[in-house]
């Protein structure tokens, strides 16, 4: 990370505050808008793969129904309830787009995610031992981690991660690793199983038992339909998360380095451990605006659509400083994540021979 002294770490922090200000001064009701087409958008994609899904033996219809479903889900995890989630909108005093009290369309529940992402993710970003969003405990990207032959293997658990991300995220919070070490047990996690379980039962029957039997007798096409757009939404949005922190430039940390810092530090460290990528419109609003990765870690609760237009004077502010602002093509971010998951898989000497090649 980018050495900065404290008169500088003081600088960094005002000039991000003041940007920050001038966002908030400015919210309204252009932002309110926005959202509620968000929400407009999803019900209509919603309602629109669903009737059409029983409709599914037509090949044209199924493919048509999966997709709408599968990008009203898109458009509800990242667009809507992620960013809802963070506070992005509490201002507007909306109890159906309030942090505390929205439940989004997924397995893992809202009070987990904002234990786990909102506060240890957002809180510890990339600290190796702290943030365990950070190869979510399963993959080795970095040196940090000590190999072991089963790293040979992580490929094929990302693209397991991917396919079932929904799960895998809410699942995060019983901390599986520690479990296995005997440093915690599964009967301190017994509240937190019950409500994944709860939630997760909730999603399943939806998905899997309600929609199906509702139109009998063409269940396997809306079931296998209904599977499908779920898997649509589990490898984007899994795809657009890696894309944020396991990119090549994105930094990380030690717990030696970070501790006590300033906020200003806690800047610099979202600057440098954040990574963001470019394309057209719709990708930024189908990542939830997170292909602005870093905007978003400097100022979570932003409404994410500012995001594009304070990117310019971040940018600037990075320059000031001679900070690396992390950002490249979709295709690009997205190749150097593949190459970081391959690289880290390999025994220690021989992913050093390659790199030395």
């Amino acid at each position: 990370m980018k050495k900065l002294n404290e008169a500088q770490l003081n600088e960094l922090e005002q000039d991000l505050n003041a940007i920050r200000q001038d966002v908030l001064a400015d919210l309204g009701e252009r932002d309110a808008n926005y959202i509620r087409k968000i929400v407009r958008l999803h019900r209509s994609l919603e309602v629109g793969g669903r009737v059409m899904m029983p409709f599914g033996f037509i090949p044209p219809v199924f493919v048509a129904a999966v997709a709408s479903l599968g990008l009203s889900k898109i458009l509800e995890n990242m667009e809507i309830g992620h960013n809802v989630m963070h506070g992005q909108y509490d201002w507007m005093n909306d109890p159906s787009l309030h942090s505390q009290t929205y439940e989004w369309d997924t397995a893992c529940t809202g009070d987990s995610w904002r234990r786990t992402h909102n506060y240890e993710h957002h809180t510890y970003t990339n600290i190796i031992g702290k943030d365990r969003d950070y190869g979510y405990a399963l993959l080795r990207l970095s040196d940090d981690r000590r190999w072991k032959p089963a790293h040979t293997l992580q490929f094929a658990n990302y693209v397991l991660l991917s396919s079932f991300f929904q799960w895998g995220v809410g699942l995060h919070e019983l901390e599986f690793e520690r479990v296995r070490r005997g440093e915690i047990s599964l009967a301190e996690k017994k509240g937190f199983l019950k409500e994944f379980f709860r939630k997760g039962g909730r999603q399943a029957f939806k998905d899997y038992v309600f929609f199906p039997v509702v139109t009998l007798p063409v269940a396997p096409i809306v079931l296998v339909g209904n599977i499908g757009a779920n898997l649509i939404r589990n490898l984007w949005s899994s795809t657009v998360i890696f894309c944020g922190h396991f990119t090549q430039d994105a930094e990380t940390f030690s717990e030696a380095e970070c501790e006590n810092e300033s906020k200003g530090h806690w800047y610099l460290r979202q600057l440098t451990g954040s990574s963001n990528f470019t394309g057209p419109n719709w990708m930024h609003v189908l990542s939830g605006h997170l292909s602005y990765q870093i905007e978003h870690h400097v100022f979570p609760d932003l409404p994410a659509h500012r995001y594009r237009e304070i990117s310019p004077r971040v940018q600037a502010v990075c320059e000031k400083h001679g900070i690396h602002y992390n950002s490249g093509t979709f295709r690009k971010q997205y190749s150097t994540v593949l190459q970081r998951i391959l690289k880290f898989s390999l025994p220690d000497k021989v992913r050093m021979r390659l790199e030395a090649a």
